[in-house]
């Protein structure tokens, strides 16, 4: 299927490791140019160099999407580079487990209002765009209540109706908005690998959940994503697709 990507711009948050790496790459891989952020240099450095090695052009950035005016910077010259943006992805999460004041106003400023910021930033060149999407990376911790809820499950469970709502708003000026719900992740570095070693114990009880035997790839997060942000799914909007290998046992109505 052609997903209609070609001379298409992409903007993806926290795009130089996991989900959003792939996403990325996925973008570029089918012929859309890419923008991408996060907070380590170097790997902002590494991530746009492979981006600009598949000969699309990538325009990246070292910032906190907590930050208001480093967000909104980013996404001004990210536009500039690219001449213009049709995706953003919202991808970055402060993964804030416990429930402290600390973490719930961590998970706030980074995953909704980081978000709502995005949006905000954005919209000036979705508007101009003929094929305008955005797409925000929720979870399955926003359906159901597992070890994550607290702020990140709520911040999460926000994300969607935040999406839902801007399906609604935006659907006269031809600008789709959606979620993608992943359920347990695995990669290098990841959060997975992380409890796998610090908390062997939470990791074979998640492990035990999945009906697979495993747990999911960045990959397979990425490919339903792009198909959403795509032209081909241009009659898809105001939807919360999850990608979890049947994790979850809730009916979504």
């Amino acid at each position: 299927m052609d997903l209609g990507l070609k001379g298409g711009r992409a903007l993806v948050t926290g795009g130089t490791k996991g989900i959003g790496r792939a996403i990325a790459d996925c973008f570029a891989g089918e012929g859309a140019a890419v923008a991408i952020c996060a907070r380590n240099p170097a790997e902002v450095t590494e991530a746009v160099a492979a981006l600009r090695g598949t000969g699309m052009a990538a325009f990246g950035q070292a910032l906190d999407v907590s930050d208001g005016l480093a967000l909104q910077g980013f996404v001004t010259a990210a536009a500039e580079a690219l001449g213009g943006l049709d995706m953003i992805v919202s991808n970055v999460s402060a993964l804030a487990i416990s429930g402290d004041e600390a973490a719930w106003r961590a998970g706030f400023e980074t995953d909704l209002l980081g978000a709502v910021r995005l949006v905000e930033a954005a919209m000036p060149h979705l508007e101009r765009s003929d094929a305008a999407s955005i797409t925000f990376i929720s979870s399955v911790s926003g359906r159901e209540i597992d070890f994550a809820a607290g702020p990140y499950g709520a911040m999460k469970a926000a994300l969607i109706h935040y999406a839902q709502g801007l399906a609604f708003q935006l659907a006269g000026k031809g600008i789709r908005a959606n979620t993608v719900s992943p359920g347990n992740t695995y990669f290098p570095g990841g959060v997975w690998e992380r409890i796998e070693t610090g908390n062997p114990d939470l990791f074979a009880k998640a492990m035990a959940l999945n009906p697979t035997g495993r747990m999911g790839r960045p990959e397979e997060m990425a490919r339903p994503t792009v198909f959403l942000a795509s032209p081909a799914a241009s009659f898809v909007t105001g939807t919360n697709l999850v990608v979890d290998g049947a994790l979850t046992r809730g009916v979504q109505l």
